[in-house]
């Protein structure tokens, strides 16, 4: 790679912290922001709701720059703004994509997508909770800009209904913005399911194409955005782009919203510059002694250690074929890594749609022989099984569920051969004194760790 990781790093790991205090034994949640950080952060520290006249001090106006669709395109263009929930799609080829299917159709949809299926993630709950404005103003410049017909906001924590419900009471726009409460789940967020949620069906992917873009709600073109892309979007128009590119790299502009979660503690919401090392943002958070690391939450699978040192970002980490996906790091700090697979497969086997047949047999069986293998009961066709189901299975399913799945069992085999031929032949003392169960995986965080108050 050409580029190098920024010289700004934290010279302290505790700076700008918000800690909280976690009396009851439950996972809390710490807030932080990368340390020297040129144009105005995103995460507020206060955990509580920003005011509308918040929001307006803090945003200057006379810096406004061109809200029109051609304006909106060029910013985000500007900035190389990707898509936050996981894929990483440029957005302004995406928000050109709706506009030509609308031009055709005559009407269009805009949806904020803050379901935020990702068990280990906390950036987007946490920042529609402290921050609604910086997303309302988002979601409505692109409204704007499309001459949407309906504008939705889709949350599955019933908490933030009552803080976007009061957000936009405080601003009152000329648009009518509709909450949708979706009932959640792992692939409840997926685009295709959002728009078939929302259009009055079950909250499950559908196969593409179509993608929403070319027929979303009620089979017509919606545009469907994660909530934090969104934010950054009002950012780069407020602030204008150049600020914004004064962070990160020259090809990877601005920063991020990062959750590290462990298998055991306190997880951190960060925001870092797109280009610092995996490593150190593993550091800054506390967690540098790790075991192992899964990258992109559940889907990313485990990270060689040769490999940390990554800048973070999007096509950076796709060149080295590393997956980003929504910011979600989950460093192992206590549990045996074939516990931790087992415990993956398990959620995925839980979660999946029930509605392929690959991805339902075949998450089923891996997760079965992975709790068989942790638990010192492996058959002997269990490893080879694996080994090939990690390989065939991969892009056989609707949605990307059964691509995590493969890619947890895949790079667990990869990385970790020798320790899972171990359990192979024998009972692990870890796994066995291990306190979690299979039946909830260790790296979820609940609205509850979320919003927790601060003492």
């Amino acid at each position: 790679m050409a580029e190098h990781t920024p010289s700004r790093q934290p010279s302290a790991r505790m700076a700008g912290s918000l800690g909280v205090t976690d009396r009851s034994g439950r996972r809390g949640l710490q807030v932080r922001r990368w340390p020297h950080l040129a144009a105005p952060p995103i995460l507020r520290l206060e955990r509580s709701a920003e005011s509308y006249a918040e929001y307006q001090a803090r945003t200057p106006a006379d810096r406004y720059y061109d809200p029109s669709l051609d304006g909106l395109i060029a910013a985000a263009e500007a900035i190389d703004l990707r898509g936050r929930g996981g894929a990483g799609f440029p957005f302004a080829a995406k928000l050109r994509a709706v506009a030509e299917a609308a031009a055709a159709a005559g009407r269009v949809h805009v949806v904020a997508n803050g379901d935020e299926g990702e068990p280990a993630s906390a950036k987007d709950r946490y920042l529609l909770a402290t921050r609604p404005h910086l997303v309302l103003d988002g979601l409505l410049l692109a409204a704007f800009a499309l001459h949407a017909e309906r504008v939705v906001l889709y949350l599955s924590e019933p908490a933030l209904v009552d803080i976007a419900a009061a957000a936009l009471a405080q601003r009152s726009p000329s648009v009518d913005v509709e909450i949708f409460l979706a009932s959640g789940g792992y692939v409840s967020g997926e685009e295709t399911a959002v728009v078939r949620a929302i259009s009055g069906g079950p909250a499950k992917p559908t196969s593409k194409p179509p993608s929403p873009y070319q027929r979303g709600i009620h089979a017509q073109p919606t545009l469907v955005s994660n909530v934090e892309t969104l934010a950054h979007l009002a950012r780069a128009v407020r602030l204008g782009p150049d600020q914004i590119r004064e962070d990160g790299l020259p090809s990877a502009p601005g920063t991020t919203l990062v959750t590290v979660t462990p298998d055991a503690g306190d997880a951190v919401l960060l925001e870092v510059p797109f280009g610092v090392s995996m490593r150190d943002v593993l550091q800054y958070a506390g967690f540098q002694a790790s075991r192992a690391l899964l990258t992109g939450g559940y889907f990313g699978g485990f990270l060689p250690d040769r490999l940390w040192t990554i800048p973070v970002g999007h096509a950076l980490m796709r060149e080295a074929g590393v997956t980003l996906g929504c910011a979600s790091f989950l460093p192992v700090m206590r549990s045996c890594v074939v516990r931790v697979a087992a415990d993956l497969l398990a959620y995925f086997d839980r979660e999946n749609a029930h509605q392929c047949g690959a991805c339902f047999n075949g998450t089923k069986a891996m997760a079965a022989a992975l709790a068989r293998l942790s638990s010192g009961q492996a058959q002997e066709r269990d490893l080879p099984d694996l080994a090939r189901w990690s390989i065939s299975l991969a892009g056989r399913g609707a949605c990307g569920t059964l691509d995590g799945a493969a890619a947890v069992v895949r790079t667990l085999m990869q990385e970790s051969q020798s320790l899972v031929e171990l359990h192979a032949r024998r009972k692990c003392p870890e796994c066995a004194d291990d306190p979690n169960d299979l039946t909830s995986t260790r790296f979820r965080l609940s609205g509850r760790d979320i919003f927790q108050e601060c003492p």
